[in-house]
């Protein structure tokens, strides 16, 4: 039996390699013979396809939302330099004005209630905007023509 099943593989793979390799070759049907199947070890054009087709939605529904798809792990949406720059981008133009405009309705609501009390919020904490929060410390430490009370005000502390 070994011997035979030799044999069949022997001619099974030149076969393959004279009838089925190649650019001209492809798509063509396959008959085996013997109980042997065949399992495709690579994605069919319609798979890729509908995967690309998911991976173009994903991309949509991130856009809508203001979120990176990079950081969605799309392959092909690497418009940042790296990770930590579409992260930065994340929280910029999405998450921190959404947050501001989400602490300012909260603000208004309950304001009344609470003699006009304020909902700050506070990103001092945020590691993706670190980066940031030093380039506003150096510039406004380095402008010697700004009081005191003026450099507090900008980086957002209490003047007094």
């Amino acid at each position: 039996m070994g011997a035979r099943w030799e044999e069949q593989f022997r001619r099974l793979k030149e076969e393959l390699e004279e009838n089925f390799s190649g650019a001209a070759n492809a798509g063509r049907p396959m008959v085996l013979d013997g109980g042997i199947d065949w399992k495709a070890i690579a994605m069919s054009p319609r798979e890729m396809d509908f995967i690309e087709a998911r991976h173009a939605a994903a991309r949509d529904i991130a856009l809508a939302f203001g979120v990176p798809p990079m950081l969605l792990g799309i392959p092909g949406d690497n418009t940042y330099a790296n990770m930590a720059e579409a992260n930065r981008a994340l929280w910029r133009q999405t998450l921190v004005p959404l947050v501001v405009r989400v602490a300012q309705e909260l603000s208004l609501w309950l304001g009344p209630a609470f003699d006009g009390a304020q909902v700050v919020p506070d990103f001092d904490e945020v590691e993706a905007l670190a980066e940031d929060r030093a380039a506003l410390w150096a510039r406004v430490g380095g402008a010697d023509f700004l009081s005191d009370a003026e450099k507090r005000e900008m980086v957002g502390v209490s003047p007094t």
